[in-house]
């Protein structure tokens, strides 16, 4: 059973500590300049201009990771047909702050077991929802959802659960390979404070781009 791990090319907590880091030195270096009468004040102020608007960039990058997109990597099989391994796609950091969170969004959160791991999974219950698997095919609050309902799998798998209620404040999440998808079956319920952002486009590769839903 896999989980839909995202990887990037450094873990979520560390990319803004890098680029704090790199304002740091670039701040270091812009006070150095400023008292490297060596250099000639048109020299001084090409350098300055430079450092100032390298550091521009920084901030600007560091306000949008944090705050804003973030780009992601999929390592595994467990949201096919929707995601497949090797897109890379763009988490709307924000969106949540704009939007309630509905059934159907694919959302990337840390995994409840492992908060330095992130997940991303189909929303399937809401706080108060009821939900079971019958056969393959998702039933929320007794009514079926086929619009929740992917992937029927090879057959091969358990495709019956349920019925599980969601406790406020919590998510209830699926992979769309269902057979092949750690998701709230195994781990439990995702705390809604644990959500990063919505999966809103694959950007990679070119042939894959298009709008996650």
């Amino acid at each position: 059973m896999r989980g839909a791990v995202l990887s990037v090319s450094l873990p979520e907590p560390s990319i803004p500590v890098v680029i704090l880091g790199v304002a740091a030195v670039l701040l270091a270096t812009r006070a150095l300049v400023r008292r490297a009468y060596l250099f000639s004040p048109p020299v001084r102020r090409v350098v300055l201009e430079t450092v100032d608007a390298a550091l521009f960039a920084v901030v600007l990058a560091f306000v949008i990771i944090t705050f804003v997109v973030q780009a992601f990597y999929i390592p595994s099989g467990s949201m096919e047909p929707t995601l497949r391994v090797g897109d890379r796609i763009l988490v709307a950091k924000f969106y949540y702050r704009l939007a309630p969170i509905q059934r159907g969004d694919v959302i990337v959160f840390r995994y409840p077991l492992n908060p330095g791991k992130d997940f991303v999974k189909r929303v399937v219950g809401l706080p108060g929802d009821t939900v079971e698997l019958r056969a393959g095919v998702v039933f929320v609050n007794g009514a079926a959802r086929p619009d929740l309902t992917p992937s029927q799998g090879d057959g091969t798998c358990a495709q019956n659960y349920g019925p599980r209620k969601v406790d406020p404040g919590h998510l209830f999440v699926m992979g769309d390979n269902r057979c092949n998808s750690e998701d709230s079956r195994f781990f439990g319920l995702v705390p809604t404070r644990n959500v990063v952002g919505k999966a809103v486009l694959v950007y990679w590769p070119p042939h894959r781009v298009g709008v996650v839903r």
